[in-house]
């Protein structure tokens, strides 16, 4: 007899009433489209794995057998996070007149209660004879306390015992799906076979580009290849599927967890109450579970292969002011997994190695500091760049006697065609500046030393404020901020004295 093991994670999926009337089942998708939207108020950065707050559009295309007449058709595979309002079905000859998101899903609390009063089977182990000893139990409790059993041996709460247990179950109670299901009611005028499509929008996606740079100091070049990264943390995956995703800031004013409307899921929690004690006293619960996201998402990362001609690229295409890139090929957006597919790779691309450092002339710094190496380049089609790059992380690095050698990581915003990009380079601990912070009269000094045997350009950010102006030899006002440019000879140093005085 087929057994269902009661697994012993924490599942917030919500409950509804049965359906009463026979349900037709759509076949599964036969084609399908996915477009991933980011997480609207990501800037800088990579996708966060532990919470995904991009969506996507899904398309599907599926076959389904309806009689004449009255009929409610389910859709069994949607994403979990599946926005039921926003659904739309084409192609029914009668329309839709209703429809429902069922979310009556197997799980731990679906499963006790569905079985509440049932016979099912306590397996315990013992921990050091390995012996498993099975009894028949009935379940006593729903969901929402302790799982309380009766056995032969009197009434006791699930994992009390101090000894390893499992609850297996004969059946699936009716009316759980193994799979999240929206389902339509449609009145056909006769008995056909539709091919209908099914489009909606699902929330536990996100997408990100993830960068590799590779410097040639000598030539003062480098080559640029990003990946375009996709996750999905659902547990429903698109299998064969039309991919794109959408780069820029859409204007969304919907609240997604609003609009889908599900009353709070029940949760199972095991508990158990301290030896001889009464029911009076509060519970002892078990620690909590890994939050539901974090524990269903396998960190599997799948590269798309690339062919022998070259690697499959996605292709950019324009979406009003938006900027679309397009998967070629059909690819399996997996369940509670990540996508990669090339995005684009450029070679040649000159840059300027520049030194910087950010300052608050307000503030004491102690000591001497390292300043910071940026990668200066412009994204220009003359330079061997010249196409908008996606917000996404980076890592920059150098290939040093016949291997590589990473440089730095960093994050990377949204781009431009005509911007500058600057790449981080890391810290330069041989170009090193001291401060004196001003005093009473507003006055204060900088000053770099250069250990390296060339000249070296530095571009020294100061900060004092919007109100406040700060002037000094090589001192000038660009882009909102005072930069103070100047060339450290090698082996040697400068230095910068300033001062600070009100704007006005």
């Amino acid at each position: 007899m087929r057994r269902l093991s009661l697994a012993l994670l924490t599942l917030a999926l919500p409950l509804s009433a049965g359906m009463a009337q026979p349900v037709i089942e759509a076949s599964a998708p036969e084609a399908v489209a996915v477009t991933i939207y980011r997480n609207p108020d990501r800037g800088e950065g990579g996708i966060d794995m532990r919470w995904l707050s991009g969506f996507a559009l899904v398309s599907e295309t599926r076959t389904v057998t309806l009689p004449a007449g009255d009929a409610r058709i389910a859709f069994e595979g949607v994403a979990d996070g599946m926005v039921a309002v926003s659904a739309i079905v084409t192609g029914l000859p009668g329309g839709v007149a209703q429809k429902d998101r069922d979310a009556r899903l197997l799980s731990p609390a679906a499963l006790v209660d569905g079985s509440l009063g049932d016979r099912v089977h306590l397996r315990r182990t013992n921990r050091t004879t390995g012996q498993v000893v099975e009894h028949d139990a009935v379940i006593r409790s729903s969901s929402g306390g302790a799982l309380v059993l009766q056995t032969a041996q009197g009434i006791e709460a699930l994992r009390c015992s101090g000894l390893p247990e499992t609850v297996t179950f004969d059946r699936v109670p009716q009316g759980l799906s193994a799979r999240p299901r929206l389902s339509v009611t449609t009145t056909s005028p006769a008995a056909a076979s539709a091919r209908i499509t099914l489009t909606y929008l699902a929330t536990g996606f996100d997408w990100g580009a993830d960068y590799v740079a590779k410097v040639d100091p000598k030539a003062g070049t480098l080559s640029l290849f990003a990946w375009l990264t996709v996750a999905n943390t659902n547990s429903v995956g698109f299998t064969g599927s039309s991919l794109q995703v959408v780069a820029g800031r859409l204007n969304r004013s919907s609240d997604f967890a609003a609009l889908d409307g599900d009353d709070p899921a029940p949760e199972l929690r095991l508990q158990c109450w301290p030896l001889e004690t009464t029911g009076t006293d509060v519970p002892m619960q078990s620690p909590p579970p890994a939050p539901p996201m974090m524990a269903s998402m396998a960190q599997e990362i799948v590269v798309t292969a690339q062919r022998r001609a070259g690697a499959v690229m996605a292709v950019q295409e324009e979406l009003g002011d938006l900027k679309l890139y397009r998967v070629p090929v059909r690819v399996d957006v997996n369940a509670n997994g990540q996508k990669q597919v090339a995005l684009l790779e450029k070679s040649d691309v000159p840059f300027q190695l520049i030194h910087t450092a950010d300052l608050w002339v307000d503030q004491a710094v102690e000591g001497s500091q390292p300043t910071y190496r940026i990668l200066r380049l412009r994204n220009r089609l003359e330079t061997g760049l010249g196409l908008p790059l996606p917000a996404g992380r980076i890592a920059v690095m150098e290939g040093r006697a016949q291997t590589v050698l990473l440089l730095a990581q960093g994050a990377l915003r949204d781009h431009a065609v005509g911007e500058t990009v600057e790449l981080p380079a890391g810290d330069s601990a041989t170009l090193r500046f001291t401060t004196r912070p001003p005093g009473p009269d507003g006055r204060g000094r900088i000053d770099l030393t250069n250990a390296n045997a060339e000249p070296i350009r530095m571009e020294f950010s100061l900060r004092g404020g919007d109100d406040r102006r700060i002037s000094g030899r090589g001192v000038a006002r660009k882009d909102g901020k005072w930069l103070w440019t100047v060339t450290v000879p090698a082996n040697g140093s400068v230095s910068l004295d300033y001062r600070i005085s009100p704007s006005s």
